[in-house]
């Protein structure tokens, strides 16, 4: 008797210690002899399928109903293959199960393989957890990741990772295209010194080491990439590299973003040397800036044609104030003839060097259409078409405005049309002002917008010109301490008011004016003022 109770003690506390390692672990146990409907499950796995021991169901029973359709022929097939004699010892599967609440759980699910002497599966017995959580988790990870993969895939640049050896362990299509592969795995253990030759590879090996020896990345750096294969162009790419750490903080590698650059640099090529031939003959730029700069000096000492007929002629008048080193604005006087001027305003989208570009772009293409500066409609598609063309072929998303008058003495007309600019002012012989293209019909689009835009024209006697003020929007947008903008009415009110001044003391008022009403006394934006006066003979 004392042996029997020592023993029944002893599976007592067996029992007991089990218990305790199953509470702690969260899992139930679940026992089924394979000839017997029913199934025996702990309380925790009944907790999980809420329902009780009477109306607990068997999973294993076909149909297996309560598993989810998506997971029923993986359970199935798993299931038959630890009931087949000879099958594995362990039956092991994660999949839904319905609760006796109707929400579906994912179980994960594993017991041992009893066998008779036949190899013949008589009982199964094991654990049962919910795993539900983690299966979300793992949901959402799997979810992230296929996101930054499409990102990665889809996004217009080349991405790669490197290996301590500079080799490619990842690549996105892009750059395994770019490369010449049709598959990423194509490129995987590869050297850029198995695709470039030495002149390129040597130097991005270099500095590869460099960022993995000190940490600090290599931003926009322009490559150009001379290949191995004869016969293939060199190409050039914008690259940055970063240094590639483990989640512990040890270096890995390398990895980068590169986008192709090619055109853009061959367009900048073309621009510099058409800019040098054109606007600045006598100088060869070995840089953009250079060449925007001394653009700008030019225009700041431009010198005026003289233009007159029996005693008659044109006065003309500017102011220039660029707000940097490097503007968009500019203007120009074209001397036609010794009888005829063309006067153009121009304001360039922006600032800076890619402002600056767009006028050098401008000031060659304004020697390009010499030959039709008598026609202001067919002056500016021409300007237009050029400049188009030439950005379409950066990539570059650029455009200007313009307004370009003819005066002609000959004639004794003036003529003109407007991309997208603010118009002329016309000041006639009794004082009166008004503006020219005032409505949205009378102008045109931007140049550099659109190819074959029109550019309606207009013309007026010049017996109703005594001067044409033109002028940029850094005079109209022009704020004070309210955030209230200048605008054309004080304009044209500040002309009128000033109409028996000489044309220098016209332009340097308005100057003044307008610096006065602004916030700082300063102008935000580039600002430019071009007057001509029609100076009669008097018998």
């Amino acid at each position: 008797m004392a042996e029997e109770r020592e023993g029944a003690a002893f599976d007592a506390d067996h029992q007991g210690r089990l218990d305790l390692a199953l509470r702690a672990s969260n899992e139930g146990i679940w026992d089924w002899w394979t000839d017997r409907r029913e199934i025996y499950f702990s309380r925790r796995i009944l907790e999980f399928l809420e329902c009780g021991d009477r109306t607990a169901p068997n999973p294993f029973l076909p149909p297996h109903e309560m598993v989810h359709e998506d997971d029923r022929d993986r359970f199935a097939s798993a299931l038959r293959s630890a009931l087949d004699a000879g099958g594995p010892e362990l039956f092991a599967i994660d999949c839904r199960m319905r609760s006796g609440g109707g929400r579906w759980r994912w179980m994960r699910v594993r017991g041992t393989v009893v066998r008779d002497r036949q190899g013949l599966a008589v009982r199964i017995a094991g654990s049962m957890i919910d795993i539900s959580r983690r299966k979300a988790a793992e949901a959402q990870i799997e979810e992230e990741r296929h996101m930054l993969k499409t990102l990665i895939e889809h996004v217009p640049l080349m991405i790669y990772f490197k290996d301590l050896q500079s080799r490619f362990v990842v690549v996105n299509q892009k750059m395994a295209n770019w490369n010449g592969a049709q598959l990423p795995e194509e490129m995987i253990g590869k050297h850029d010194r198995d695709i470039f030759a030495a002149e390129h590879w040597e130097e991005a090996a270099a500095d590869e080491k460099q960022v993995m020896a000190s940490g600090e990345a290599i931003i926009d750096k322009l490559e150009r990439e001379v290949r191995e294969a004869e016969g293939e162009r060199d190409t050039f790419v914008l690259t940055s590299k970063f240094p590639w750490f483990n989640r512990h903080g040890e270096i890995k590698g390398t990895f980068g973003v590169s986008s192709d650059v090619t055109e853009l640099v061959e367009a900048q090529k073309a621009t510099s040397q058409l800019a040098a031939e054109l606007a600045i003959r006598n100088q060869n730029y070995e840089e953009e800036v250079q060449l925007a700069r001394e653009i700008q000096q030019a225009l700041a000492n431009s010198q005026f044609p003289a233009i007159q007929q029996n005693g008659n002629k044109l006065r003309f008048g500017a102011r220039y104030l660029p707000i940097s080193g490097l503007a968009g604005d500019f203007y120009e006087v074209v001397k036609i003839s010794d009888r005829v001027a063309g006067l153009l305003i121009c304001d360039v989208m922006g600032h800076g060097v890619r402002s600056a570009l767009v006028v050098a772009m401008l000031r060659g293409l304004l020697e390009k259409q010499r030959r039709s500066a008598a026609r202001p409609t067919t002056y500016l598609s021409g300007l237009n078409n050029g400049l188009q063309s030439i950005l379409q072929r950066a990539g570059a998303t650029m455009f200007a405005t313009a307004f370009y008058a003819v005066i002609d003495l000959d004639a004794g007309v003036m003529r003109y049309a407007c991309a997208g600019h603010p118009g002329a002012i016309v000041i006639d012989r009794e004082g009166g002002v008004r503006q020219l293209c005032a409505r949205r019909d009378e102008r045109g689009p931007g140049l550099g917008l659109m190819a074959r835009a029109k550019f309606p024209q207009g013309e007026i006697p010049l017996s109703k010109v005594s001067r044409l003020l033109s002028f940029t929007d850094g005079i109209l947008e022009a704020e004070n301490e309210d955030q209230e903008q200048f605008l054309e009415e004080r304009l044209l009110e500040e002309v009128a008011g000033r109409s028996d001044q000489t044309l220098e003391e016209l332009l340097d008022g308005i100057l003044s004016k307008v610096l006065s009403f602004a916030d700082g006394n300063h102008f935000d934006d580039d600002v430019c003022l071009l007057g001509v006066e029609v100076a009669r003979h008097r018998s």
